[in-house]
């Protein structure tokens, strides 16, 4: 690949040799002018509270002085920084930052809007909304206002929040049902002709009320108000009236009574549970264990060789709890796992859904895509169609699998997806976002329990956008920076998030990952006098891991030590300067016990390990062995693959990594280095 194929992508970064300072410096300095000039002419009659005279102060000289010094510690602290921003670069999930965010992140902090609601944010809180809407439909989502469902979405401080935000919403819904009943009851009213059997609200059992999906819920709630408030209409005491229903039905909602209280009031229903791939990230028992459901609720649902989500398995689980009436509050898919970028079949967990609910069972579905969920600009057309699948193909060597092509075409028939800027997007920490396909989630999760509408305002029922305007009302997070929205409201403006846009920097990412995959088996068959490399899995998204073992070795406690002494040449070391190591990786482990015996066993032989040598980790002796160590690496710099005297930053790593295996090697063996 020459140098003319990134040619696009030469305005978009600063450049891994700050190529582009010069037009970072001329913007910024234009807009931090502008922003003074703002300052000054805000009320001009005004006084300035600062006299000229000040900077001849010594106390003022002192200050200026001290804070100098201060920047200058920091800058030089910061230079011990990680180079996310070179191509030597290929650790974690970071890279160069793209440069119309850093300046509008920039630029907004001066301003330092607080997007809570518009009354902190009137320039920016929109801005959020619209990133909202762009994400949406980069996902498939609709955002028509006059259809159903129609989504919104709101930028987090990062996919952890995001994924919390996910169980939040889900249970708000899935319990409202009861707490709708319970309230009817103590006002003597039996809505009729209601819910999905159209029966008598109370008719309907417990478990099946835990049953009825997001939108039978809304309709439920829309129904119940509606037979609730028409006789009240010529009654004097009817705002007084709706509003005693409406806090009735909040006082019997999970969010006011708490888990503890409405399960022990409603002691027939068993607590639900949450299904999550075992390659889930750890926001999921956390988010457990902060909403009060429990680590103990989660069901770890098995992977199979590529390290996706098995379907089979997930049908187990639902099965179980289906027949043993316990509520399933969700199934959460991945799209690209944080340690392997795999994805997770989301088609497959869409039409299981669409198997359950003829059987009157229902569980939301949240795509964690926070590390894949900005290459569905990869098959998004701009007039927003799916790209098929052998036009895709087209562009790669690999990608995508089939599988992956229709986990990414499936999400937009979820509920919710969490996607973080702060990694695909290549915006500046901290950035995530939940984006959820029905907006009318809102009103069960809305702190004034507003089901009606506001009774000290108007009779008018608020849309979703005017509702957002106090976007503090309905999300976890009170105060939070405009600053990043403004930086990925201006990128998503600049490099739309279709396949002639954002999709053509994802695009070159997953061809330097797939030139990476062919090098890295072409290093394996040079090297297999020395070493077995292993690629256990075939890359879903950019991201790929290999294992390494020293021939004749069978021992999985001396492969690990002995991949560990060859990571080393790539881990960043706070106590020597980072210019004395040529590249940087990361690693991640395949833990014994989250890993099937027979996919364990297919790695392990293909490394020329003794399976038996895979234990459990029971003390310090089977440390070492209770796991398959990896070197990981993320293909996501934009300059991989920019050739300098007919050789790529690729080409660059694999010359250093053969030289630091072959150290370590003839290291182990006893030869002279």
């Amino acid at each position: 690949m020459s140098d003319n194929n990134l040619q696009f992508m030469h305005p978009y970064f600063m450049g891994a040799y700050a190529e582009n300072d010069h037009i970072f410096e001329n913007l910024l300095l234009e807009f931090v002018r502008d922003h003074a000039y703002w300052r000054r002419n805000f009320h001009p009659e005004n006084r300035p509270p600062i006299p000229r005279t000040a900077r001849f102060r010594e106390d003022f000289n002192e200050f200026l002085a001290a804070m100098q010094q201060e920047l200058s510690n920091l800058s030089s602290d910061l230079k011990k920084s990680v180079p996310f921003f070179s191509p030597r670069y290929i650790g974690h999930m970071a890279a160069d930052l793209l440069l119309p965010g850093v300046l509008a992140q920039l630029m907004t902090t001066l301003y330092n809007p607080n997007n809570v609601s518009d009354d902190a944010a009137p320039a920016t809180l929109g801005k959020e909304l619209e990133v909202g809407e762009m994400l949406a439909r980069m996902i498939g989502f609709s955002v028509d206002p006059h259809s159903y469902p129609c989504a919104w979405g709101h930028l987090t401080s990062g996919g952890t929040v995001a994924n919390y935000e996910a169980l939040w919403n889900f249970r708000a819904v899935k319990f409202f049902p009861i707490a709708l009943a319970e309230a009817c009851k103590q006002f003597n009213f039996d809505p009729v002709d209601v819910g999905p059997m159209e029966v008598k609200l109370s008719e309907y059992s417990k478990w099946e009320l835990l049953n009825f999906s997001i939108r039978e819920t809304t309709l439920l709630m829309n129904e119940v108000v509606r037979q609730y408030t028409e006789p009240l209409a010529d009654q004097k005491d009817r705002k007084f009236k709706i509003q005693k229903f409406t806090e009735a039905i909040a006082h019997e909602t999970t969010e006011h009574q708490g888990m503890a209280h409405f399960f022990r009031k409603h002691s027939e229903l068993n607590p639900p549970k949450i299904l999550v791939p075992v390659t889930g990230h750890y926001s999921w028992q956390k988010g457990a264990k902060i909403l009060g459901f429990g680590k103990n609720q989660i069901v770890s649902i098995h992977n199979d060789g590529s390290m996706r989500m098995r379907p089979d398995h997930m049908e187990e689980a639902l099965e179980e709890c289906f027949n043993n009436e316990t509520p399933v509050l969700a199934v959460i898919g991945i799209l690209g796992t944080t340690e392997f970028g795999s994805v997770d079949p989301i088609h497959k967990i869409v039409e299981v859904r669409k198997k359950w609910r003829k059987k009157n069972r229902f569980f939301g579905i949240h795509v964690d895509a926070a590390w894949g969920g900005y290459m569905t600009s990869l098959f998004r057309k701009p007039d927003g169609d799916f790209m098929p699948h052998e036009e895709i193909s087209k562009k790669f060597k690999y990608f995508p699998h089939e599988g992956t092509w229709k986990a990414f075409k499936a999400v937009s028939q979820t509920d919710s997806v969490t996607i973080d800027p702060h990694k695909l997007g290549y915006l500046p920490f901290s950035c995530g976002a939940f984006v959820s396909r029905d907006a009318s989630v809102l009103d069960f999760i809305c702190q004034k329990a507003a089901y009606v509408f506001d009774v000290k305002e108007s009779k008018v029922k608020k849309t979703p956008k005017q509702k957002l305007l106090s976007l503090g009302q309905y999300i976890m997070e009170g105060s939070k920076a405009g600053s990043a929205a403004a930086a990925a409201n201006v990128a998503h403006k600049v490099i739309p998030l279709h396949c002639e846009g954002f999709g053509r920097v994802l695009t070159h990412s997953m061809l330097s990952c797939e030139y990476f995959f062919d090098s890295i088996n072409k290093l394996s068959e040079r090297m297999k006098d020395m070493v077995t490399i292993t690629i256990p899995f075939p890359p879903d998204t950019n991201l790929i891991c290999y294992a390494i073992n020293p021939t004749r070795n069978k021992s999985l406690a001396l492969m690990n030590h002995f991949s560990r002494k060859v990571f080393a040449h790539m881990k960043i070391d706070r106590k020597s300067p980072l210019q004395t190591h040529d590249f940087f990786g990361s690693f991640t482990s395949l833990v014994n016990g989250n890993l099937d015996e027979e996919q364990g066993t297919r790695i392990l032989t293909e490394l020329g390990i003794d399976p038996t040598t895979f234990v459990p980790h029971v003390s310090d002796r089977t440390r070492e062995g209770d796991h398959i160590y990896l070197i990981r690496h993320t293909l996501m710099n934009p300059w991989l693959m920019f050739e300098e005297d007919g050789e790529n930053y690729i080409d660059k790593y694999i010359k250093f990594l053969f030289e630091a295996i072959r150290k370590e090697y003839e290291t182990a063996i006893g030869r002279p280095k």
